[in-house]
């Protein structure tokens, strides 16, 4: 069996625009799918003429009745969290209840704080658990908490209205009140498996900005870690040199006392000497605690060879994982660039004809400010040279205006118009014009090439 979840904070700010920011998707968190954010769903339907949640906090605060002024330091809202354990969303989910669980937590909210104070709640799916974003306007009634006191204490204080319509977070905040808003909650929600965590419990929420935080403290750790293990590694390839080093001077010795002992012992056995022969065995001795050094010398090179080896595999693999991930998520960004360009072609059927005018434009020589005009359909007066792909060249023109406008022998296409000429047309009187000003002039030339006496 799982346990609920319910977040209740109060508001920063009069207006809680980064709270809003957040629930409406303006700005999309890290922990966000892009692809899902289309399941999110608005659980309250606005009064008519409000259009977000900050209209709909401002609207109740104006339409309450309240004759108080309210401060600037006064909380307007309250926000609330709704979920559950992981795995027990996921299940309801699966069950097709998840609407059912959404009309349960609309119903409490209203028994809990009023429908008219319940504002705004969201239903986000495209994070990691299913959960609902409300929001309430502590709009009360009754009287002052703090006056109930000074009466209880018989201080005389000037006593107003016990039904004035008030805004006060304070009153709605209280601990016996959030106590029994955790057991309202677990009430309503048991028939979907969820209960009421143990009371007193430590355990705390951990915030998306604390989660973050934890992840790159996390990952500092481990990057220091990296850098130590490099570390670790050189120290090892250091002393394995030094080890090979050691070996080889070991067994040059080693050579070298086999040599001498060889030949005392010859010596000896020639001349028959006592003392040869107990050196020999000194010798000998020494020898075998060489050779027994050197092997011992040779299981440390190998462990450390062993240890080496399987810290740069651990290294590589991280690195491969890596690798994937980023590679993973570049995919993931490239797809939702992709759906994003087939809905804008769908959407705006010229979508790809503008990216298409936008090219031409800069071809032909505006700068991008004035390409930017054009895109937007308004006229633009230009003078100067004008480049033709076609013909290859510049053409000068004086001051003329310019406008993209719908081809006239096909209405799903957009061209470029001159005084209210398609430019592909002006461009090829332009160089109608050149090339018979160029005939003019070598037709006389032509006619003088007779010989002079």
């Amino acid at each position: 069996m799982g346990y609920i979840s319910i977040q209740i904070n109060k508001a920063k700010g009069s207006a809680d625009t980064g709270a809003s920011d957040h629930i409406e998707r303006k700005t999309t968190p890290k922990n966000a799918d892009p692809t899902r954010t289309h399941l999110n769903r608005e659980l309250v339907q606005f009064p008519d003429g409000v259009a977000d949640r900050t209209e709909a906090i401002s609207h109740r605060i104006r339409t309450a009745g309240i004759r108080r002024k309210i401060t600037p330091d006064q909380v307007r809202a309250i926000r609330i969290v709704l979920s559950g354990t992981h795995e027990d969303m996921v299940r309801v989910q699966d069950e097709g209840r998840l609407g059912e669980w959404c009309d349960d937590n609309l119903q409490w909210l209203h028994r809990t704080f009023g429908r008219e104070n319940t504002v705004s709640a969201v239903l986000h799916m495209d994070e990691h658990t299913p959960h609902i974003h409300a929001t309430v306007v502590p709009i009360v009634t009754g009287e002052r908490r703090k006056a109930k006191k000074k009466q209880a204490d018989s201080k005389r204080t000037y006593r107003k209205k016990a039904n004035a319509v008030r805004l006060c977070a304070d009153d709605l905040l209280t601990r016996e009140r959030l106590v029994a808003y955790h057991d309202s909650y677990a009430a309503a929600m048991a028939k979907y498996g969820l209960q009421r965590g143990i009371r007193g419990s430590e355990a705390r929420h951990t915030t998306t900005a604390q989660y973050y935080r934890d992840l790159k403290r996390q990952t500092g750790e481990l990057e220091a870690n990296v850098r130590q293990l490099q570390t670790a590694q050189q120290q090892a390839e250091r002393q394995l040199d030094e080890v090979r080093k050691e070996i080889k001077s070991e067994k040059l010795e080693a050579a070298k006392t086999e040599a001498k002992t060889a030949l005392v012992a010859k010596v000896g056995s020639l001349l028959g000497s006592g003392k040869l022969k107990a050196d020999n065995r000194t010798l000998q001795s020494e020898v075998a605690a060489r050779d027994e050094n050197i092997e011992l010398l040779q299981r440390q090179m190998q462990r450390q060879q062993e240890e080496h080896s399987r810290q740069l595999m651990e290294l590589q693999a991280k690195h491969r994982r890596e690798m994937a991930d980023k590679e993973a998520e570049h995919q993931k960004e490239v797809s939702f660039l992709k759906s994003v360009i087939q809905k804008a072609k769908k959407w705006f059927p010229l979508f790809q004809e503008l990216v298409y005018m936008e090219k031409f434009c800069l071809k032909v020589g505006f700068n991008e400010k004035q390409t930017a005009t054009l895109i937007s359909g308004k006229p633009l007066f230009y003078e100067g040279e004008l480049y033709s792909e076609e013909h290859k060249r510049k053409f000068k023109t004086e001051r003329a205006g310019f406008q993209v406008v719908k081809d006239p022998k096909d209405k799903s296409k957009l061209a470029l118009a001159i005084n209210r000429q398609l430019i592909g047309e002006w461009f090829k009187e332009q160089f109608g014009r050149l090339f018979s000003s160029i005939k003019r002039t070598v037709k006389p030339l032509r006619r003088d090439k007779g010989m002079r006496l």
